[in-house]
């Protein structure tokens, strides 16, 4: 079983992980962008227990997903309102899902997510920045970025890196 932390993992996906790989998280954070729920009790209707909701809700205050401002009608209580930093992982949600329908949906999606503006569906896909659209997950690749220790970009490039051999 994985532990709470990737310390060892040198990957934006694993620390993306900490902060929303938990079972409920992303289904708190959908319901903020897609329901417009912003209050404790709004999100206890996905059935998770009020522990496990105010720790995930105070570890979102935390990492700046979310903001907890008091609730102006009831000042004792509290929204719970995303951040850029929280509603930037409206693609993430939509991929998800566009995946479940595909995989986990016998009866079609259930949902549709659709542009407010035109009412046109979403739609995402992996480009390339130099020839366009990526039409195989084969064709994907990995290569060290700049925040790559630069002794972990060796062992991937199969090189050392320069001043230390």
């Amino acid at each position: 079983m994985l532990g709470k932390t990737y310390d060892s993992q040198v990957c934006s996906a694993a620390r993306a992980l900490e902060l929303v790989g938990e079972r409920w998280s992303l289904l708190i954070i959908r319901n903020a962008l897609f329901a417009g729920a912003t209050r404790f009790n709004d999100f206890l209707t996905l059935g998770i227990a009020t522990n496990i909701l105010k720790s995930r809700l105070d570890s979102f205050v935390d990492a700046e997903i979310m903001e907890r401002r008091s609730n102006a009608a009831s000042p004792e209580h509290f929204e719970y309102v995303l951040t850029d930093k929280g509603r930037e992982l409206a693609p993430i949600i939509v991929a998800l899902t566009k995946w479940g329908d595909r995989w986990a949906a016998p009866g079609g999606p259930p949902i549709l997510y659709i542009h407010t503006v035109c009412g046109g569906p979403i739609t995402l896909e992996t480009g390339c920045a130099n020839c366009g659209q990526v039409h195989d997950p084969a064709e994907l690749g990995v290569r060290p970025g700049p925040g790559m220790p630069a002794d972990v970009a060796a062992r991937m490039s199969g090189r050392v890196p320069a001043g230390t051999g």
